[in-house]
C-alpha cells in the first residue's frame, strides 16, 4: 500500500525536468513521472496529474488550469467585477468537479477564501448566487475541514432568504451534504444553528421537486453518521431524535414518498433516511402508525426488480424491526415472504443479501411465531444459499449466521432441517474464513446442537479463562 506523499510542485517539478533534461513530448514525460513515483510506492491520489500550461497572460508563467481560474477571480473580487466574478465562478467549480486532486490543489492555494468574498460580493444577485455556491459545493466535496465560520453563517442566511427557491435551495443543500461527510464538528455546528429545521422544510416547501428531496433527505441522513474518526463519541443518535421529535421528520419522509411512486431513486433516499432515524421503540412504532410498513411492502412488491430501491427498503424494514411489535405486523403483512423473495431474486448481489438475512435475523429474534413464517417461507435456504453466493463477504455470512442462530435458539425442531440443507459445513467455513464471525458462527453451530471446540487459553489470573 502506497504511504509516501509528496507536494505538487514537486510533481510538476519532474514532469518539467522530463521534458527539458530528456526531451521527452508532455504526454510522455507526464507518464514517466508517473510510473516512477508509483514505483516508490507515493500516493498520488492528491496530485494533479495533467501537464502545466503557460498563462495567457504571462507566457514565462505556467500553472494547472484551476489555478489559473482561480487567479482569474481572485483578480475580479478585489477589482469588484460581479459579472466576470460570476462567470468566473462556474469555470472554477467546474474544474474541481474534475477530481478530488484539482480541488485538494486549490484549497492548498486558499481557493476557500476567494470563493466565500466572491460569495458575500454576490449575495443579493440570484444568479451570481448560484453560481457562488455551485463553486463553494465543488470545492468543499472531499474537503469539509475548509468551512470555517462566516461561511457557515451565510450558508444559514441563504437557506433563511431563499427558502422559496428551489434552485439555491437545491444547492445550498449540497454544500451542507460535502461539508457534513465525515466532519462531526461542522454537523454539530449546524445543528446548533438550526439546519435540520431548515433541511425539513425544504422537504415540506419543494415537496414536489425530486432533486430538492433527495438532496435534503441525503443531508438529514448524513446528520445521523458517526464516520468521523477524529471524534470518539458523536451526536448521531441525539441528531435523529431531533429530526423525529422536534421537526416531525418521520411523517414529512413517509408523506412525501407518497408523491414519488415512480421515482425509484428518490424512494431510495427516503427509506434510506427512515432506517437511520428509527433509533427508538417508539419511533420503530410510529413508522407503522404513519403508514409507513404499509407502503414500504407494496413498494417491495411493486418494484422488487430495483435493486437500489429494494436494498434501502429491506433496510429500512429491519430498522423497524428493533420494535418486537412491529415484528409481528412485519410479517402479518406478508413482508418475510418478500425479504425473502428479495433475496432470491437479487442472489447475486452481496448488498441486498446482506440486508434481508439482517431483516430476517431482526424478525425471527425472540420469535418462535415468526421463526416459523420464515422457515416454512424458506428463509434458511435463502440465508444458506446467500453464504454460497459470496464466501467472502463476511457481513453476509455473519448475517446469514445470525438468521440461523436465531431461527433454532428456541425452536430446537428446525435444527434437523437447516443441518439438512448444509447448514454445518457453510457455518464453519464462514468461521474459518472471517474473524469476525467466529462468535456468532460458534453460536449457531452451538445451539444447532453441532459438536463446538472451545479452545481456552491461561491469561495468568484467575477467573481469566479466555475461549
Amino acid at each position: 500500500m502506497a504511504c509516501k506523499w509528496i507536494t505538487q510542485e514537486t510533481f510538476d517539478a519532474v514532469v518539467q525536468e522530463n521534458i527539458s533534461e530528456f526531451d521527452l513530448n508532455p504526454e510522455e514525460a507526464l507518464n514517466e513521472a508517473i510510473q516512477q513515483f508509483e514505483s516508490q510506492g507515493v500516493d498520488l491520489s492528491n496530485i494533479v496529474k495533467a501537464v502545466q500550461i503557460r498563462s495567457e497572460e504571462n507566457e514565462d508563467a505556467t500553472s494547472h488550469s484551476v489555478l489559473q481560474i482561480l487567479e482569474s477571480l481572485r483578480k475580479s473580487v478585489e477589482s469588484l467585477s460581479l459579472s466576470s466574478m460570476s462567470e468566473l465562478l462556474i469555470q472554477f467549480g467546474d474544474q474541481c468537479k474534475q477530481g478530488l486532486a484539482h480541488r485538494y490543489l486549490a484549497g492548498q492555494k486558499s481557493a476557500y477564501s476567494v470563493v466565500l468574498e466572491a460569495w458575500k460580493l454576490l449575495e443579493e444577485d440570484r444568479e451570481g448566487l448560484l453560481n457562488a455556491l455551485y463553486a463553494m459545493s465543488a470545492l468543499t466535496d472531499g474537503q469539509p475541514d475548509l468551512l470555517e465560520g462566516v461561511g457557515l453563517k451565510l450558508l444559514i442566511s441563504v437557506l433563511q432568504k431563499y427558502s422559496s427557491d428551489a434552485e439555491v435551495t437545491l444547492l445550498a443543500i449540497r454544500f451542507i451534504r460535502h461539508v457534513c461527510l465525515k466532519h462531526e464538528q461542522n454537523r454539530q455546528d449546524l445543528v446548533k444553528a438550526g439546519i435540520l429545521c431548515h433541511l425539513t422544510k425544504a422537504i415540506s416547501n419543494h415537496g414536489g421537486d425530486p432533486d430538492v428531496v433527495r438532496e435534503a433527505c441525503s443531508a438529514l441522513k448524513i446528520m445521523t453518521f458517526d464516520d468521523d474518526i477524529r471524534v470518539p463519541f458523536g451526536h448521531a443518535h441525539d441528531h435523529a431524535k431531533m429530526i423525529v421529535l422536534e421537526n416531525a421528520g418521520l411523517k414529512l419522509l413517509i408523506e412525501a414518498a407518497k408523491g414519488f411512486t415512480d421515482n425509484t431513486v428518490v424512494l431510495s433516499e427516503l427509506c434510506a433516511t427512515i432506517s437511520r432515524l428509527c433509533v427508538r421503540n417508539e419511533f420503530c412504532q410510529d413508522v407503522v402508525d404513519l403508514g409507513g410498513l404499509n407502503f414500504m411492502v407494496a413498494l417491495l412488491a411493486d418494484c422488487i426488480d430495483h435493486q437500489e430501491l429494494v436494498k434501502q427498503v429491506l433496510s429500512a424494514l429491519r430498522a423497524i424491526a428493533g420494535n418486537d411489535d412491529v415484528k409481528d405486523a412485519i410479517v402479518n403483512s406478508g413482508g418475510t415472504d418478500l425479504i425473502i423473495l428479495a433475496m432470491n431474486r437479487h442472489i447475486c448481489n452481496a448488498q441486498i443479501c446482506d440486508q434481508g438475512c439482517s431483516a430476517l435475523a431482526m424478525l425471527a429474534l425472540r420469535k418462535p411465531e415468526n421463526c416459523k413464517v420464515i422457515m416454512e417461507g424458506g428463509g434458511a435456504l435463502a440465508a444458506l444459499q446467500a453464504m454460497k453466493a459470496h464466501p467472502k463477504d463476511s457481513s453476509v455470512q455473519k448475517q446469514a449466521c445470525m438468521v440461523i442462530r436465531n431461527l433454532v435458539s428456541r425452536t430446537q425442531d428446525f435444527s434437523q432441517p437447516i443441518l439438512e440443507m448444509g447448514a454445518e459445513s457453510l457455518i464453519l467455513q464462514a468461521r474459518s474464513t472471517h474473524k469476525d464471525c467466529d462468535d456468532v458462527a460458534k453460536a449457531a453451530l452451538r445451539d444447532l446442537g453441532c459438536k463446538v471446540e472451545l479452545r481456552e487459553l491461561w491469561t495468568g489470573q484467575i477467573g481469566s479463562l479466555v475461549q
